[in-house]
């Protein structure tokens, strides 16, 4: 698939890869925590899995432009990344993101947050509320639109993190453990929410829930050391799990092997 950005966003560009990445490092603070990272990811949802350490939320500040490289190639919607340095604006319009831990203004309302994101993304004016509402109704928060933020639970919260990502209809959308505090009903909800984004959108979601990939995901990215080690459907990964890998699933046991394997080659 070739898609084109509005004018108004990145143009002239056409991509069919969002993201690209040959060679890859960045810093977390002083330390190298992407070494050397090969990555292509188009539209679809690709689930970013990794043992504690492995670079994953280092990567996914990368691609959204919050570290910049610190060495290798990286092109974001058809854009190589040094071309960015001087306007991120325009890619981050067609960008969403949700980091580990996001800030907020307490005493907003979940529709005045999510209608201020879309200000901030330079959503046009006569489409913000529209955008806003659609947004909220997507994370099944409408009858909490007009509670404060600070009034939520923990899941409540994620859900309007969330919200805020999608308002814009990005064409690349980064979610850095979306399910933290949902229950199982709401995470069931979430795998909709995702398979239905991923018809349009390239969607990375980082996660150490192997059975969330498994049920939303099109794609697997393991990431070990910075660096990634495997990717394949969430159908290859179980093949690659055998009766004494741990894991309760076929795609944990194929998941465990792979982390094994790649520990025992960088140890080599």
């Amino acid at each position: 698939m070739v898609r084109t950005l509005p004018e108004a966003a990145v143009a002239p560009a056409t991509w069919d890869h969002a993201v690209q990445a040959h060679g890859l490092q960045v810093r977390a603070g002083r330390h190298l925590a992407v070494t050397g990272l090969d990555l292509r990811l188009g539209v679809g949802v690709h689930g970013l899995l990794g043992p504690n350490g492995a670079g994953k939320t280092t990567l996914m500040r990368a691609l959204a432009t919050v570290l910049r490289p610190a060495g290798g190639r990286l092109e974001l919607l058809g854009r190589p990344a040094h071309e960015l340095r001087a306007d991120l604006r325009p890619i981050r319009r067609m960008m969403g993101y949700l980091p580990q831990e996001f800030g907020y203004y307490p005493k907003f309302t979940v529709r005045e947050f999510v209608a201020y994101m879309a200000w901030l993304k330079e959503v046009p004016t006569t489409d913000v509320a529209v955008a806003t509402e659609r947004a909220i109704a997507r994370v099944g928060l409408t009858d909490r639109a007009d509670s404060k933020l600070k009034q939520l639970s923990g899941g409540m919260l994620r859900r309007a993190g969330v919200a805020q990502a999608i308002v814009n209809d990005p064409a690349l959308l980064l979610l850095d453990e979306p399910t933290v505090g949902l229950d199982p009903e709401q995470r069931l909800t979430f795998r909709e929410l995702l398979r239905d984004l991923g018809a349009d959108t390239c969607v990375l979601v980082s996660t150490h829930l192997v059975e969330d990939v498994v049920a939303s995901c099109t794609d697997v990215v393991i990431v070990h050391a910075g660096r990634v080690v495997w990717q394949g459907t969430p159908a290859e990964l179980a093949d690659h799990g055998g009766t004494g890998d741990a894991g309760d699933s076929a795609a944990e046991r194929g998941y465990s092997a792979l982390v094994r394997q790649a520990r025992r080659e960088a140890g080599a």
